[in-house]
């Protein structure tokens, strides 16, 4: 008797990367389609998905005993899947903590906590390493971290609390601890501007973030980020999915980054 589900749809990027970490990718029979993480996967496995649809029918005919989804903006999927029979775990975590209970779980639903702790205790070093080495900067950026341009979307929780491991401060950690996107967006221009950013990092979820528009925005011009040339792009694959990627390398990016912003505030 199986007491495990062995044939998992990932409808999302995060549960794909952490059961391959834990060497249980062959329970794996279909993935989301913006997969990137490990690479391997987009070979290996059918995609059944994007974030706001799915191939229904074609994840029905791959017999899953399990769907794995993210957020309220999957539930018209989840509720189609449910309808049909198949078993839904749809979780809605968006904090560090969350993405770290989020691994323990899913290792344990899969017979396979003892290898999700060790690789949980992985991420945690690199958490801790960066910590320290963000401890020790000369100063700690204000940082405006753009999720969408139109309109605009700050931070959320994950990656507002890695800012601050990076060693910054996100600008709008207020805006971060809201549960609902729409409490992200910002009106206008006029609060950015107020907090005068000193280093902008952009991910506009799925398509290139573009710095020279940003500096092109009208008043924007003496925005301290912009004045420095401080202007970049995290790629969405590593911070926008709440799995081990933003802990892991999207922390290492942003980490370098305000690193480098830092160091020219006090130089400048």
């Amino acid at each position: 008797m199986n007491l495990y589900p062995q044939r998992i749809v990932c409808l999302t990027e995060e549960p794909t990367e952490v059961l391959y970490a834990l060497g249980e990718q062959d329970r794996i029979v279909g993935i989301s389609g913006f997969t990137v993480r490990p690479a391997r996967a987009r070979k290996e496995k059918p995609k059944v998905s994007a974030f706001l649809s799915a191939r229904i029918e074609r994840i029905l005919e791959l017999k899953p005993d399990l769907a794995i989804g993210f957020s309220d903006i999957q539930a018209d999927i989840a509720q189609a899947l449910i309808k049909a029979g198949v078993e839904v775990w749809i979780s809605n975590h968006r904090s560090i903590d969350g993405i770290r209970g989020y691994i323990l779980r899913l290792g344990a639903m899969v017979g396979a906590l003892p290898r999700a702790e060790r690789y949980l205790g992985e991420l945690d070093r690199q958490l801790d390493q960066i910590r320290e080495a963000a401890s020790r900067l000369p100063c700690r950026p204000r940082v405006y971290f753009e999720e969408w341009d139109e309109p605009r979307f700050s931070a959320i929780q994950w990656v507002s609390e890695l800012i601050s491991v990076a060693g910054g401060d996100d600008i709008f950690p207020e805006r971060a601890r809201a549960s609902l996107g729409k409490d992200r967006i910002l009106p206008d221009d006029v609060d950015t501007l107020a907090r005068d950013p000193q280093l902008i990092l952009g991910s506009w979820c799925g398509k290139r973030f573009r710095p020279d528009l940003v500096a092109a925005r009208p008043g924007w011009q003496d925005v301290t980020a912009v004045r420095l040339g401080q202007i970049f792009e995290v790629k969405s694959p590593i911070i926008l999915q709440p799995g081990p990627a933003a802990l892991s390398d999207g922390l290492a990016a942003m980490h370098a980054l305000i690193s480098e912003c830092s160091r020219r505030l006090i130089g400048q």
